[in-house]
């Protein structure tokens, strides 16, 4: 197998891990009734389900992202696999609530642990920032498809009259077999670079650099802004009364579709605009979504929230990958580790925050009033790259062999 035909095999391996991780953390819309009805839980309660896994996926990314730099991205990876798919299991086991959650939080430290590797492992097979995007883009693509199966699994299970947690043990499965492929498969070698010392303290001192700051503030208004769609879309479109009641019914579904489809077509697209335009110009048209939600209410709210889902498709891969890629290979693991903490803790704290000021005000709109901004702190953000240019010379440099270490 030639050089480029077994990094294509390992793109295409990736590709799946991240959809089956994505089965279970992005079906939580329709295992949250389910955990409700059967645990008598409130609502607030059983969203610990969204929020515990979150906040382990965070942690584990700023505590555990220098794994991929000081074991290897393959050790790594197996890890975050292999954990995942015991905990998967042992869900099955479960007849509390508490346990269940537990078993929750620790799939998302697992998470934390892969993803970690899988994303310092795409930089490193990436010749370029361009290349690295474009992969990028189709992981979370797969991730997209990976979103759309795993409620349409819950739903299944239901109607078949199965228990709807066998979810967990098809991800389990499912990872379970990955997680042979992984091992069985030769992945680039890695050397961590010599004196250098991967831990948690260097993982902090990274911190400090206004490019891995900078990526991660980004991608944490982005995540806000996306994850309000799917945590609290449903509940805003509840009062809509309109002629089109089906698309209101499905506007998740159609928020994920595009979403996919966006993230697939942005691998080619990326190759072809620079990046800077199109997270300006995507990042407006989720802003003027949003905006025209809080002008004209539901009535139009059932079109620009689900359709916001194509304009987001292309921004998180490519911030991510841009971030990553602004730095040297030995410290792919603590960037992927830093940037994952942001995007984990703005998926937990984004739509709490929603929660806590819709509930102060009575009513769900107020929450996406705030949602609103997170989508204009993102534009702004993305107006100023696209004027300024930030980190062009850093690519540039890291793509010439320029340490920056």
């Amino acid at each position: 197998m030639s050089g480029s035909d077994h990094y294509r095999h390992i793109r295409w391996l990736t590709y799946l891990m991240f959809m089956a991780f994505a089965m279970t953390t992005d079906a939580v819309g329709v295992v949250i009734p389910q955990v409700t009805k059967e645990f008598g839980l409130s609502l607030t309660a059983a969203g610990a389900i969204h929020y515990a896994p979150m906040i382990a996926i965070a942690l584990s990314g700023i505590g555990l992202g220098f794994m991929a730099d000081r074991l290897g991205r393959k050790k790594t990876v197996i890890i975050g696999l292999a954990l995942f798919s015991l905990s998967s299991f042992l869900v099955l086991t479960t007849h509390s609530f508490l346990p269940f959650l537990g078993l929750l939080t620790v799939s998302g430290l697992a998470i934390g642990i892969f993803k970690t590797g899988a994303l310092a492992l795409i930089g490193d097979i990436s010749p370029n920032s361009k290349v690295h995007t474009s992969t990028m883009n189709m992981v979370e693509g797969f991730f997209g498809i990976g979103a759309i199966i795993g409620p349409a699994i819950v739903s299944y299970l239901l109607s078949a009259g199965m228990p709807w947690d066998y979810l967990y043990a098809i991800a389990g499965v499912l990872c379970l077999g990955l997680c042979w492929l992984a091992y069985a498969t030769g992945y680039p070698a890695f050397q961590p670079k010599k004196g250098g010392h991967t831990s948690l303290v260097q993982t902090f001192a990274l911190l400090k650099d206004r490019h891995a700051l900078g990526f991660s503030l980004a991608i944490a208004f982005y995540v806000a802004t996306e994850v309000a769609i799917y945590v609290w879309m449903p509940s805003l479109l509840k009062e809509y009364h309109g002629h089109l009641v089906w698309l209101a019914t499905y506007a998740l579904t159609v928020f994920f579709v595009l979403r996919a489809a966006g993230r697939l077509l942005g691998g080619w697209l990326v190759r072809r605009v620079h990046w800077a335009v199109l997270m300006f110009s995507f990042s407006l048209a989720i802003f003027l979504c949003y905006l025209g939600t809080m002008i004209w209410g539901v009535s139009v709210a059932v079109f620009l929230l689900p359709l916001s889902g194509l304009f987001m498709a292309m921004m998180y891969p490519t911030l991510n990958s841009k971030g990553i890629s602004c730095f040297e290979r030995h410290h792919h693991g603590a960037v992927a580790g830093i940037i994952l903490f942001f995007t984990a803790a703005a998926a937990a704290l984004g739509p709490l925050l929603m929660g806590v000021v819709s509930d102060a005000l009575g009513d769900i709109r107020y929450g996406f009033y705030l949602a609103t901004g997170f989508a204009g702190a993102l534009w702004l953000l993305m107006a100023i790259n696209l004027l300024a240019r930030p980190a062009d010379a850093r690519l540039a440099a890291i793509e010439a062999g320029v340490d920056h270490s």
